[in-house]
């Protein structure tokens, strides 16, 4: 596994818009979640990995099955934010992925905290398959 990939995590940047908070002009919980999911989506993306042409050629996916938070700070509408994701570990069938978010980067407050785990999973049979490790050390 390239190391650089591993141990840099990749970040996406999210701006907090107004649909994003509650009556206080806070993120609402489970929004976290969803800017985590852009950005897992986006890291596995720039490795080269198309989620709907997985799904659709090779009827394959991926499946989250575990994921935590810590909330630390808020966010807060018009916030610049930055979410990461970073594997941390490989298992046959499954990839534990830190998922941390930022205001204004890697170098402002850390707001929230998280894990997500998931498995790769054959779309005919619905059961795990072996974790292809080429797929961390990026295409592009």
């Amino acid at each position: 596994m390239n190391r650089e990939i591993a141990e840099k995590p990749f970040e996406w940047p999210i701006r907090v818009y107004y649909e994003d908070t509650d009556l206080q002009g806070v993120v609402y919980f489970a929004n976290y979640f969803k800017y985590m999911e852009r950005a897992r989506t986006e890291w596995l993306r720039s490795l080269g990995v198309e989620q709907d042409k997985l799904f659709h050629e090779e009827r394959k996916y991926f499946v989250v099955v575990d994921t935590n938070a810590e909330f630390i700070k808020p966010a807060r509408f018009n916030d610049e934010l930055v979410a990461t994701a970073r594997l941390v570990d490989l298992t046959r069938a499954t990839f534990l992925i830190e998922q941390n978010i930022y205001r204004d980067g890697l170098d402002g407050e850390l707001l929230c905290k998280g894990m997500t785990k998931a498995a790769y999973v054959n779309a005919e049979t619905q059961k795990p398959l072996r974790v292809p490790a080429s797929i961390f050390e990026g295409k592009k």
